[in-house]
């Protein structure tokens, strides 16, 4: 009789258990293809369903170049996700063609976030209303390779920018033939070198690359030429590298090919693999004045616009932990890249770390740009620096030219 009893209990167990797996709400999480930003988000979802039982979290993930393509075809077949990540520069696309939805005021109050955040997050606000959320945000840093450096005689990193180009020629090896062996400085303006160049370089020299509200470019003046022939310079006078070696910036570093680079936070969780040699983390150097300059950006997460019923409440939920001091450290240890919330990022032991302490030291001087397209302004900045590297066009002639191609870029973005 106890048998039969014990069985049916069991019985009952499993069916309430089944019902609620049956019950449970499914919604799925989008993001491109980028091991650690996965296996992060891997972390984050097992504990969002222990704590969220009646809610299981699908990741999808896309190449990054067929990202964007994947969600406006899901989208316009009402298949779309119920929470995407999405680049900060890519706001106004998602908005215009309704692929995102404003984050609900009641969970994600605009003071309460401007309060929390670090300012760089009112970039995904549009007309009072909120429409994402990151978990991290970046800015850029020189790494550099401390093996090379000893074996240079150079006690630490360069500090201006003439220090710069004094130590990647001590730095730099060439064979016989005249070819690099080991570049002292990486040149990848599909990198993060346009970066640099638009937010930092163009400051540095002076200059503005926009005006404030992003709406014009002004870096067609003699700080941005300034801005571009010291770059190109780097290759073409002072033969430090060029662009192309080893295809990749990131790559030629990791090598053991590269003593510096200029990257971003979101490198830190592939250069934690380096076995072959040690490395380490510096501001990007000022000019002769002192002046600094950087460039922050993030990834923000939203809702997709098709997200309704309990699939929406769902994904706030989801969002809301995603973007919550937690999900920020899981993220920090397992991608690099720093808390979005200025409590969570710059308590004491983050900036003192010889590693995230240059990042977090950048961002009160960092800018973030307003991107309408953020591939297609790239492009520009690479087509200017290849035009100059490749087909010797003056330097003045390159800017001018990359100046009038993304003015066009944003007046067509926002007609």
């Amino acid at each position: 009789m106890q048998k039969r009893i014990l069985m049916a209990g069991i019985s009952a167990a499993a069916c309430i258990s089944a019902a609620s797996a049956a019950s449970a709400v499914e919604i799925e999480y989008w993001q491109y293809i980028y091991d650690t930003r996965v296996d992060a988000m891997d972390q984050l979802i097992e504990s969002f369903e222990e704590a969220n039982p009646d809610i299981t979290v699908k990741q999808v993930t896309f190449p990054y170049a067929d990202y964007q393509t994947r969600i406006v075809a899901a989208n316009m077949a009402r298949k779309g996700p119920d929470v995407m990540q999405l680049f900060y520069g890519w706001a106004d696309k998602f908005i215009a063609g309704k692929l995102i939805q404003p984050l609900p005021e009641d969970t994600f109050p605009a003071a309460e976030i401007e309060e929390e955040f670090f300012p760089i997050v009112s970039a995904m606000k549009r007309d009072g209303q909120y429409y994402g959320l990151p978990t991290a945000v970046r800015s850029l840093a020189l790494f550099y390779n401390k093996d090379l450096f000893e074996e240079a005689g150079l006690d630490g990193p360069p500090e201006t920018l003439d220090e710069l180009v004094e130590y990647g020629k001590k730095l730099t090896v060439k064979n016989d033939a005249g070819n690099f062996e080991t570049v002292g400085l990486t040149l990848d303006m599909a990198g993060q070198d346009h970066q640099w160049w638009r937010e930092v370089l163009v400051r540095q020299m002076g200059g503005v690359p926009y005006n404030d509200d992003y709406t014009e470019v002004t870096y067609d003046d003699e700080a941005g030429i300034a801005a571009l022939e010291y770059y190109t310079d780097l290759g073409k006078k002072h033969g430090i590298g060029e662009p192309g070696f080893m295809d990749e910036g990131q790559a030629a570093f990791r090598a053991g090919r590269a003593a510096m680079t200029i990257d971003g936070t979101f490198r830190l969780g592939s250069f934690n693999s380096i076995e072959d040699f040690e490395w380490g983390v510096a501001e990007l150097p000022a000019n002769d004045e002192g002046v600094q300059s950087n460039y922050a950006s993030y990834f923000a997460n939203a809702i997709g616009s098709s997200a309704e019923g309990e699939e929406l409440e769902a994904a706030v939920k989801f969002l809301d932990y995603i973007s919550s001091p937690e999900a920020m450290q899981v993220w920090l240890e397992v991608v690099g890249e720093l808390p979005a919330r200025r409590a969570a990022a710059e308590t004491e032991e983050n900036m003192s770390d010889p590693i995230y302490g240059p990042f977090l030291a950048a961002l009160p001087y960092a800018h973030t740009t307003l991107f309408v397209d953020e591939a297609a302004q790239r492009q520009t900045a690479i087509d200017m620096a290849n035009r100059v590297f490749l087909q010797d066009q003056p330097v003045a002639d390159a800017v001018a030219e990359a100046a009038e191609e993304e003015q066009a870029i944003i007046d067509d973005a926002r007609d």
